[in-house]
C-alpha cells in the first residue's frame, strides 16, 4: 500500500464532521445506561453553576477594587461589608468554581471511558467478524494503527466536546450578556465581533491544518506498517542481508512524516499568533472605551478592572475554542477510518435464526461446487466428493490446483458461487458459523502460535480445560517429554508467532491443541509438508492417532502421508481427474503415479547426497 492509498483510507470522507459526531453520540449518551446518563446530567449542572459563579468572581474583584479606592457601593456599605470580607468572598467563589469544574470532570470520567471502551470493543468484534478476504487485503500494522488512533481520537472528542466546548460556549454567552447588561450595546458589539472573528479565523486555520494532519497520519501509518512488516519478517531480512533496504524504506516514510510534522508545528504557530492578534485588538478597544469613561467619570476604577478581568477570563475559554476545535477535528480525522471500518459489511453472515450444526457422524459432502476468488479466474469447477463419517479422504495435486480452498470453504471463510458444501446433509450456509467451526479441527501447514506460554497455546483448543487435560493432550501429541525438559515447562513463552520453537515442535503443539478441542471432523492441511522426513514420520504417528475414528480430510503435498487414506482424490486445475486408493492410483499410471515416482526419486537423491557428505567427513 503506497502513501496515496493510505491518504485515501485516512480521509475517505473529507472530514464529514456531522456524520462522525452523529455516529459517536450514542456512545456519549448511552440509551441503555441510566447511571451514566445521570452522571452526564450532573456534569452539565456542575458546568452551568461553575460558569455562573465565575461571573461573580469578576464582580467581587470589581467591588474589592472600588472598596479599596474608597468607592464602596451603597448597598454594600449599608451591610457594613469590609474590603477583607469582599476579598474572602472573591477567593471563596474562585475555589468553589474550581471545585465544581473538578466535580464535573469526575462525573464525566466514567462516561468518557465507557464510550472509549464500548466503541473499541465493538470495533475489535467487528474486525474479527470480517471475512478472510478482507484480512488478506489489509496490512496488520496499518489496521492496528487505525484502531489505536481511533481510540485516542474518541477520548479527545468526548473530553473536549463535553468538558471544553460546552463550557466555552456557555461562558462566552454569559460574558456577552453581562457586558450588554452592565455597559450597553457598544460593549456587546465589540465582544461579539471579537468572539465571532476569533472563531471564524480559528475554524478556517484549523481546517487548513487538518489537511496537513492527514498527510502526517498517512505517513505515520505507512512508517508503522513498514516497521511491523519488516520485524515480522525479521529472518527473511537477515537471509537476504537487506537491512539497509528496510532502513531506507522506513526512513523514507519517516522523512515524509518529518516534513508533515514540521508543517503542523509551523501552521500551529501562525494559528496561535493570529488568535492573539484578534483577541488583543478586541481587548484593546474595550479597555480604551472603559478607560475613557473612567476619565469622564462615567465608570469607576472597579469597572475598568471588571472589564479587564472579564476579558482575561474570556481569553481562557477562547483559547480553548482554538485548541478544542483543533483537537475535535483531529480526533474526528483519527476516528473517521475507525467508523469506516465499522461500516464494512460482513461478507459471511449467519442467516436469521440459523440453527446450530447437529453432528451425527460427520459426513462431509461437496456437491457441484464452483468457486473463484476473482471472477476472471475460477478455482473450483463443479467438484463433487464425499468424506464418509469416520473415514479418511485425501486430496492431492499440484500447487495452485485449489486444495486449500476446499478447507476454507468447509470452514465457511468464503461462500461458494454455486453448489453446496454440507456436513451431515446440512448446508454450512444454513447453520451458525460458531457451531460449524467448533465441529472442525485444523492442523495447518504453517502453525502460528500466540506470544504466550505453551500451556496457553495448547489450552486455546479448549479454554476451560484443566491442567491435567492439557498435559494429556501434550502426551498424545508426543510433545510432553520435550516440554517437561524446558526450565519453565508448560509456562515457557513461545515468542511471537512461536518463533522460539522449531517447526516440528510448533506442529506438535497444534496437534495437542486439536486433540484438546476433540472435534468430530479433522482437516490436515499440508500438515507435514514443511518438515524434514524424520520429523514428518514422528508427526505422522501423532496425526494418525488424533484422526482415528474421526472424519478426516487430508490436503497433502507429500504423498507419503496419504498412502493409508480410504480414498485419494487428485485435483488439477479445479477438477478431480483421478480417484481411488493409493494402490489403485499407482496402477492407473496417471498423474498420481507420476507424482509418486517423482517424490521417490527426490527422496533417493537426498539420501544419496547425505551419504556422500557423510563419506567426505572421513
Amino acid at each position: 500500500m503506497n502513501i496515496e492509498e493510505i491518504k485515501k483510507t485516512v480521509s475517505p470522507n473529507s472530514g464529514d464532521m456531522l456524520k462522525t459526531l452523529s455516529n459517536l453520540w450514542p456512545y456519549i449518551w448511552p440509551h441503555d445506561e441510566s447511571v451514566l446518563k445521570r452522571r452526564v446530567i450532573l456534569a452539565l449542572l456542575c458546568l452551568i453553576f461553575s460558569k455562573i459563579i465565575l461571573i461573580f468572581v469578576s464582580y467581587f474583584f470589581k467591588y474589592v477594587t472600588n472598596a479599596l479606592g474608597g468607592d464602596t457601593p451603597q448597598w454594600l456599605a449599608t451591610h457594613i461589608v469590609s474590603p477583607f470580607m469582599l476579598v474572602f468572598a472573591y477567593n471563596f467563589f474562585r475555589i468553589s468554581q474550581a471545585a465544581l469544574n473538578q466535580l464535573r470532570d469526575v462525573f464525566f470520567a466514567s462516561v468518557g471511558q465507557h464510550a472509549v471502551r464500548k466503541l473499541a470493543r465493538e470495533t475489535f468484534i467487528h474486525v474479527h467478524e470480517l471475512s478472510l478476504r478482507f484480512h488478506l487485503k489489509r496490512r496488520t500494522g496499518g489496521l492496528s494503527r487505525i484502531i489505536d488512533r481511533g481510540i485516542k481520537g474518541i477520548e479527545a472528542i468526548v473530553r473536549f466536546t463535553i468538558l471544553n466546548t460546552a463550557p466555552t460556549i456557555l461562558e462566552c454567552a454569559i460574558t456577552a450578556f453581562v457586558f450588554w447588561l452592565s455597559y450597553g450595546w457598544v460593549y456587546l458589539a465589540v465582544v461579539s465581533l471579537t468572539i465571532g472573528f476569533y472563531a471564524w479565523f480559528t475554524i478556517a486555520a484549523s481546517n487548513w491544518r487538518i489537511a496537513i494532519r492527514r498527510d502526517m497520519n498517512a505517513s505515520d501509518t505507512e512508517a508503522n506498517t513498514q516497521a511491523i512488516d519488516s520485524l515480522l519478517n525479521f529472518e527473511t531480512v537477515k537471509y537476504f542481508s537487506n537491512e539497509a533496504m528496510e532502513v531506507k524504506h522506513f526512513d523514507a516514510s519517516m522523512e515524509r512524516y518529518e516534513q508533515a510534522a514540521i508543517k503542523t508545528w509551523v501552521s500551529l504557530g501562525w494559528l496561535n499568533f493570529g488568535q492573539v492578534v484578534i483577541f488583543g485588538l478586541g481587548m484593546a478597544v474595550l479597555m480604551l472605551i472603559s478607560a475613557y469613561e473612567v476619565i469622564q467619570g462615567q465608570q469607576t476604577l472597579g469597572d475598568f478592572v471588571f472589564v479587564n478581568a472579564l476579558l482575561i477570563q474570556l481569553s481562557i475559554p477562547l483559547n480553548f475554542i482554538g485548541s478544542t476545535y483543533r483537537e475535535i477535528r483531529q480526533g474526528l480525522t483519527d476516528i473517521e477510518q475507525m467508523f469506516d471500518l465499522l461500516d464494512v459489511s460482513q461478507e459471511i453472515r449467519d442467516k436469521p435464526d440459523a440453527p446450530d450444526l447437529k453432528i451425527k457422524g460427520g459426513l462431509i459432502s461437496f456437491n457441484k461446487v464452483e468457486f473463484s476468488y476473482d471472477p476472471e479466474r475460477q478455482i473450483l469447477k463443479r467438484i463433487s466428493f464425499e468424506v464418509p463419517a469416520g473415514k479418511k479422504v485425501a486430496i492431492v495435486g499440484p500447487s495452485g490446483s485449489g486444495k486449500s480452498t476446499i478447507s476454507r470453504l468447509l470452514f465457511r471463510f468464503y461462500d461458494v458461487q454455486s453448489g453446496e458444501v454440507m456436513i451431515d446433509r446440512q448446508d454450512v450456509r444454513d447453520v451458525t458459523q460458531e457451531s460449524l467451526r467448533k465441529a472442525i479441527g485444523m492442523v495447518p501447514q504453517d502453525t502460528v502460535l500466540f506470544n504466550n506460554t505453551i500451556a496457553y497455546n495448547i489450552r486455546y483448543g479448549k479454554p476451560d480445560a484443566t491442567d491435567e487435560e492439557v498435559w494429556q493432550a501434550a502426551r498424545l501429541a508426543q510433545i510432553s517429554h520435550f516440554i517437561e525438559k524446558l526450565p519453565y515447562g508448560y509456562e515457557t513463552m513461545v515468542g511471537e508467532r512461536g518463533l522460539k520453537l522449531s517447526g516440528g515442535e510448533k506442529q506438535r503443539i497444534a496437534i495437542a491443541r486439536t486433540i484438546l478441542k476433540s472435534p468430530p471432523i479433522l482437516i490436515l492441511d499440508e500438515a507435514t509438508s514443511a518438515l524434514d522426513t524424520a520429523t514428518e514420520q514422528d508427526i505422522q504417528q501423532a496425526l494418525d492417532l488424533v484422526s482415528r475414528n474421526r472424519t478426516t480430510l487430508i490436503i497433502a503435498h507429500r504423498l507419503s502421508t496419504v498412502v493409508n487414506a480410504d480414498e485419494i482424490l487428485v485435483l488439477k486445475c479445479g477438477r478431480f481427474i483421478e480417484r481411488g486408493t493409493h494402490q489403485q492410483l499407482l496402477e492407473k499410471k496417471g498423474l498420481y503415479a507420476s507424482m509418486w515416482v517423482h517424490q521417490l526419486e527426490t527422496i533417493r537423491a537426498k539420501e544419496k547426497l547425505r551419504e556422500m557428505r557423510g563419506k567426505n567427513k572421513f
